[in-house]
C-alpha cells in the first residue's frame, strides 16, 4: 500500500474532457477494469461521476507499467497524467474522447476478488448484493440514484428555505400515541419500565410548532413504522414534513403544487401542470377502485346493477340483494390474445387474493363471445353487459361482484392495474392528481367500530359537522393526498384546533376525557393558549425519488435499506443483547424465535 502524501486530486474521472486535452491532472478512484495487451496497458479507473481510460505504453516509466501490470478490478488508484486524445474513441461514456498518459501511479488499496462483478448489467441475485451493500453502492446506477436524491434534497431545502419555511428538527425520542402503524419502542435505562416511541411522523410536535408561532415549518425528517414491507415500503423512511398557519385548504395545495414544479423542473427539465387536476375520494374509488389511482391508461371500472338486476345468476343476485353489494366491471381492449383462459385462471386467483369471491368474464374473439357465467343469463343480459362495458371484438370483459361495495372496488381496482401490466398499455410520462374530501372514519372491521382514517386531529368538513354522530359513513375530511402514476406521494389535512369540536371528535372515536388527556394532553393543553388554523402535508422524499427516477423499489433509492422481513442482510441488524444490557434496562426477553 502506498501513501497519498504530496498528491491532491485536480479534477474528478467524469469530469476529464476535451478541453484538458494537454495538462496534467490528478485523479483517484477504482479500477473497474485493467486489459493487458503486452506492450499497452488499459485501465478504466471509476469514481462518483463516471470513468476514465488510464493508459501505459512502451515509453511509459518501467516501474509505473509494471505497477498498471499488478493492478486488478476494485483497486484504488493514484494516477497523475498528461491528457491526451484518444486513438480509439468510446461513444459510450462521456470522457469517451480522451484519457490519461500516466506519469506516476500509486496502489492506495488492493482489493479481493468481489463476490459479483461491480457492473449495472449485474446478475447477482439482490439478497446477496445487499449483503455487500458497500460495493453495490459503487455501481453507477446506484451511485446516480443517490446524487439525485442529493439533489432532491436540495431542491427541496431551496425551495422552501425560499418560500419563508423555518426548518425545525424535532425529537427522535417521543411518547408512544400508537396511531395507524405500530410504533418502535425504544426502552428507557433511567427510567425503568417506561418507554420512548421513534416517530412515525413529527405531526404532533409540528402542530406545537404552530401554537409556538413559527408559522411556516420544514423538516426533512425520519420516521419509522413497525409494518409489513412491500416495494414502496421501508420501516425508517424520510419525508418532506411541512405545516402552515392561517392557511385553508386550497392555500397548502397550492404549495404543494408549486414545490412539485419546482423540483421536477430544476432536477429533470420536466415541465408539471401548473393546475394538477383533483379527484373526490368517492370519484376515485367510483372510477379506478382506488384512491391512489394511476391515471396513465383508461380502463375505468363501470357500474353493471341495472344491466344484471334479477339476471338469474346467484352470483349477481346475491350481491345486488345486500345494502352495500355491487356488481362492476372493466374492459380490457384487444386482449384476447393475451387474456385467454389460462390467464384469467391465473386472474381469479389474484382477485381472491384481494379479498374477492371470484371473477366473471367475457371474451370476444373471432369464433364469437365465451363467456364464464353465459350458460346462466339470458342473451339480453349478455348484450346489455357489452354495451355497458362499451365492448367490441378482441375484447375481454372482467367483472366482480360481492355483498360489499369495498371488496369490489378494490379488488377491480387490484385488477385493473394487473391487466395494465400484462398488456403493456401504462404509458410513459408524469400523471400527477389530487385526491380530497377523503372519509373522516373508517371502519375496523376487526372491532367493529369505526376509527379516524387518517389522524383525529383531521378537521372534518364544515357542512358535515351537522351529522357527526348520526351519519359516520359520510362525513368528509379537509384531507387530501398527492398521487404519482398510482403511488401515494404525500397525505395531508387542515387540522382540528377548536377544542369543543375536538372533544367531540375524540368521543365518537371511542375516548374517553381521560384517555384523550393520557395520549395527547400535551397538545390539547397547547390549544389552550392561542391555537392558530393550521393544516399541512407529509411528502416522501423516498417516493418521490423512486417515481422521478422510474426504479421499481424504494431499495435503489435508499442507501442502505431492509429487506422484506426488516432485516439488514449486511449488518445482520436487528440483533440480539446479552442479558448484562437487559439488566440495566429492567427487561426480560421470553419466547424468544431462534
Amino acid at each position: 500500500m502506498e501513501l497519498i502524501a504530496g498528491l491532491k486530486r485536480t479534477c474528478y474521472c467524469g469530469e476529464v474532457a476535451d478541453s484538458f486535452i494537454g495538462k496534467t491532472v490528478t485523479v483517484f478512484g477504482w479500477a473497474q477494469r485493467q486489459r493487458d495487451l503486452g506492450g499497452l496497458i488499459f485501465i478504466d479507473l471509476r469514481d462518483r461521476t463516471g470513468i476514465v481510460q488510464l493508459a501505459f505504453d512502451d515509453s511509459t516509466e518501467k516501474d509505473v507499467f509494471e505497477k498498471a501490470s499488478s493492478v486488478r478490478s476494485e483497486y484504488v488508484l493514484a494516477a497523475v497524467g498528461n491528457v491526451r486524445e484518444r486513438k480509439s474513441k468510446n461513444k459510450d461514456i462521456a470522457t469517451g474522447n480522451v484519457e490519461i498518459f500516466v506519469t506516476e501511479l500509486r496502489i492506495l488499496s488492493k482489493s479481493e476478488t468481489p463476490p459479483f462483478e461491480i457492473t449495472d448489467d449485474c446478475k447477482t441475485a439482490e439478497t446477496t448484493r445487499l449483503k455487500y451493500r458497500y460495493l453495490d453502492l459503487r455501481r453507477p446506477v446506484l451511485q446516480k440514484n443517490l446524487l439525485f436524491r442529493n439533489k432532491l434534497a436540495k431542491l427541496t431545502r431551496d425551495f422552501f428555505y425560499d418560500n419563508g419555511f423555518v426548518e425545525i428538527e424535532t425529537p427522535m425520542l417521543i411518547k408512544s400515541t400508537p396511531e395507524g402503524a405500530r410504533d418502535f419502542i425504544v426502552p428507557s435505562r433511567l427510567h425503568n419500565g417506561r418507554f420512548y416511541a421513534l416517530p412515525q411522523s413529527p405531526q404532533l410536535y409540528k402542530q406545537l410548532s404552530m401554537v409556538a408561532g413559527f408559522d411556516r415549518y420544514i423538516q426533512v425528517a425520519r420516521c419509522f413504522r413497525d409494518e409489513d414491507l412491500r416495494a414502496d415500503r421501508q420501516p425508517e423512511f424520510t419525508q418532506i414534513d411541512l405545516e402552515m398557519s392561517f392557511v385553508d385548504v386550497e392555500d397548502v395545495l397550492d404549495v404543494g403544487e408549486r414545490y412539485i414544479r419546482y423540483v421536477f423542473k430544476e432536477a429533470l427539465g420536466v415541465d408539471v401542470p401548473e393546475h394538477l387536476p383533483r379527484l373526490k375520494y368517492k370519484d376515485a374509488m367510483d372510477r379506478y377502485g382506488s384512491d391512489k389511482p394511476d391515471t396513465r391508461f383508461e380502463m375505468e371500472l363501470f357500474d353493471l346493477s341495472d344491466e344484471v338486476k334479477n339476471s338469474g345468476f346467484a352470483v349477481f343476485d346475491s350481491a345486488l340483494g345486500s345494502r352495500d353489494g355491487a356488481v362492476r366491471g372493466i374492459c380490457a381492449k384487444n386482449a384476447v390474445k393475451t387474456l385467454s383462459r389460462k390467464e384469467l385462471d391465473k386472474l381469479t386467483d389474484s382477485v381472491k387474493g384481494n379479498g374477492a369471491k371470484g371473477l366473471a368474464w367475457v371474451r370476444w374473439t373471432d369464433d364469437g363471445i365465451s363467456s364464464s357465467f353465459g350458460k346462466k343469463v339470458s342473451s339480453e343480459t349478455m348484450d346489455s353487459i357489452i354495451k355497458k362495458a362499451g365492448a367490441e371484438k378482441g375484447d375481454v370483459i372482467m367483472i366482480v361482484a360481492d355483498v360489499k361495495k369495498s371488496v369490489v372496488l378494490t379488488s377491480l381496482g387490484a385488477l385493473r392495474c394487473e391487466v395494465a401490466r400484462k398488456l403493456d398499455i401504462i404509458g410513459d410520462g408524469y400523471n400527477l392528481l389530487w385526491i380530497t374530501e377523503f372519509p373522516f372514519f373508517d371502519w375496523d372491521e376487526d372491532n367493529q367500530t369505526y376509527v379516524a382514517m387518517h389522524h383525529p386531529f383531521t378537521a372534518p368538513l364544515d357542512e358535515c359537522l351537522p351529522y357527526l354522530e348520526s351519519d359516520k359513513a359520510n362525513v368528509r375530511a379537509k384531507a387530501y393526498d398527492l398521487v404519482l402514476n398510482g403511488i401515494e406521494l404525500s397525505s395531508g389535512s387542515i387540522r382540528i384546533t377548536d377544542p369543543e369540536l375536538q372533544d367531540r371528535i375524540f368521543k365518537l372515536l371511542g375516548l374517553t376525557e381521560q384517555q384523550a388527556h393520557e395520549k395527547f394532553g400535551f397538545l390539547l393543553d397547547a390549544f389552550k393558549y392561542g391555537a392558530p388554523p393550521h393544516g399541512g402535508m407529509a411528502i416522501g422524499l423516498d417516493r418521490l425519488c423512486m417515481q422521478m427516477l422510474g426504479a421499481e423499489s424504494l431499495r435503489d433509492v435508499v442507501a442502505y435499506p431492509k429487506l422484506k422481513d426488516a432485516t439488514e442482510a449486511m449488518t445482520n441488524a436487528p440483533g440480539y443483547v446479552d442479558d448484562e444490557q437487559l439488566s440495566v434496562l429492567g427487561i426480560k426477553v421470553v419466547n424468544t424465535e431462534e
